[in-house]
């Protein structure tokens, strides 16, 4: 989750921890003193998030300062889990616990009977080890067989077969939210755990005791609980009880980037490249997610995720690298000619009103050629394509597809006698190599043809504009 860490202190028992000078702190006090800190040396608490500066990082920020269990609300595929995970770097990187202790406990403030018992035993003897702050984030995915056991903790029937009465609390075993004492708990798509899991919530995150088969057990929890969920119009799977919402501070909502630059930056950050895909392709497929979130054909309640233009990304560089290793290739570059294979495989991701059933693909495509013009706009304006229209005009075509290489599209181009039309064309977009000037020169002629200035015939794998 963080960078690789630092030693861990050298102080092993609770005396040299004392002659150390350390100071205890409650969990949301050292999020806020971290969370101060980098704000005041203007370092960035949040890395990796795009598109939320002006809107939810503010609020959680407030959330955090504040010291407020926290629940991000928004649909699928909006980086809300990533935004939770980034909260690890709040903590202090090193924070001392009692070795061997179930929960995790200060050294200065056992709470469970054994870890109490221990340091009156030991005194300044009780041994200290280190734990690290990606150690102290536990998430847990919301599925509907989560039990009160999983969360809270239930009793535990060897520590009773080694002689213990059911009586005693030291047969608890703890869940997840007890042993991220001083910790932080994420629990994933929150409404589908069961009402009466939810309940069991409660007192843990209020009153802070532990209730399990008829025990009382205070203890006086130090946990940051924080949550995602999917809108409940939504997702009909379920939803967070009024009591649970009143215990959580604050209820953020998050959404899809609203600025191009952002929707790229999340595709370039995730997606996993096995071939080099130029900057205008993922221009193009980052418009073509956001005209789908605009799209009156689409469902916009399950929403369109950041992973359809990530996997879009993928998709067309392993088309590249499929291309490049049959024909030889030596460098594997996406270009426009790829972008099909993208819809081909991409539309299950989408979902679609009602009434557009049996036109999910023509949707797809119009929306995608839409991207593309706008693209071939911001890119190509100014530029006069007269010279290669009239060459096209006169009868000479272009052949493209998902198997003609960068080369042998570059020479079967019209001649333009001492046109620099094909230099201006690459210069634009700065491309270098041979797959990329292909790749430019291929996205222009797709412009004209979405600008009806040539035309177009596909099949058989391949593409001629003519």
């Amino acid at each position: 989750m963080t960078d690789a860490p630092t030693p861990a202190p050298t102080p092993g028992t609770l005396g040299r921890l004392r002659e150390s000078g350390h100071v205890q702190k409650p969990v949301r006090t050292e999020i806020r003193d971290n969370l101060l800190a980098k704000l005041a040396a203007r370092e960035n608490p949040w890395p990796g998030m795009h598109g939320f500066d002006e809107t939810v990082i503010p609020q959680l920020e407030r959330a955090l300062l504040a010291g407020h269990d926290v629940v991000l609300l928004g649909e699928r595929g909006q980086g809300k889990t990533r935004l939770l995970r980034s909260l690890v770097g709040l903590l202090d990187e090193w924070t001392p616990v009692i070795a061997g202790a179930e929960i995790g406990e200060h050294p200065y403030e056992p709470i469970t009977p054994e870890s109490r018992r221990r340091a009156e035993e030991l005194g300044d003897e009780l041994p200290v080890e280190w734990r690290h702050r990606d150690e102290r984030y536990a998430e847990k995915l919301a599925t509907p067989d989560t039990s009160v056991a999983d969360l809270i903790g239930d009793v535990d029937p060897m520590k009773v077969a080694e002689g213990r009465h059911l009586g005693d609390p030291e047969t608890i075993h703890f869940g997840l939210i007890p042993r991220s004492h001083r910790g932080i708990v994420a629990i994933n798509e929150l409404p589908d755990l069961a009402e009466r899991i939810q309940v069991a919530m409660l007192n843990v995150m209020e009153e802070r005791d532990i209730q399990i088969r008829g025990y009382v057990l205070r203890l006086p929890l130090d946990t940051l609980v924080v949550a995602s969920a999917n809108p409940e119009d939504y997702t009909n799977r379920g939803r967070i009880i009024t009591p649970l919402k009143d215990r959580f501070g604050a209820e953020i909502r998050t959404h899809y980037p609203s600025e191009l630059d952002d929707e790229i930056a999340v595709i370039r950050q995730e997606a996993r490249l096995v071939a080099e895909v130029p900057d205008h392709l993922i221009e193009i497929l980052a418009r073509f997610t956001s005209q789908l979130r605009e799209s009156n054909s689409v469902d916009q309640r399950s929403g369109v995720s950041a992973r359809f233009a990530i996997a879009g990304a993928e998709t067309v560089a392993a088309s590249a690298l499929h291309r490049a290793t049959r024909q030889g290739e030596e460098q594997a570059v996406a270009r426009v000619v790829d972008l099909e294979t993208a819809v081909d495989v991409l539309g299950g991701k989408i979902e679609f009103e009602t009434g557009e059933e049996g036109r999910e693909l023509e949707i797809l495509t119009h929306l995608l050629r839409t991207a593309t013009a706008e693209t071939v706009r911001g890119h190509f304006r100014g530029l006069d394509f007269t010279l290669l229209v009239d060459r096209i005009e006169s009868g000479q075509m272009v052949t493209t597809g998902e198997q003609v290489t960068a080369r042998g599209f570059l020479t079967g181009l019209p001649v333009l006698g001492e046109s620099d039309l094909y230099d201006q064309v690459c210069d634009r977009l700065h491309a270098g190599n041979d797959g990329e000037r292909a790749g430019a020169i291929e996205l222009a002629l797709e412009g004209l043809y979405l600008a009806r200035k040539i035309s177009k015939e596909s099949g058989g794998g391949e593409t001629v504009y003519g």
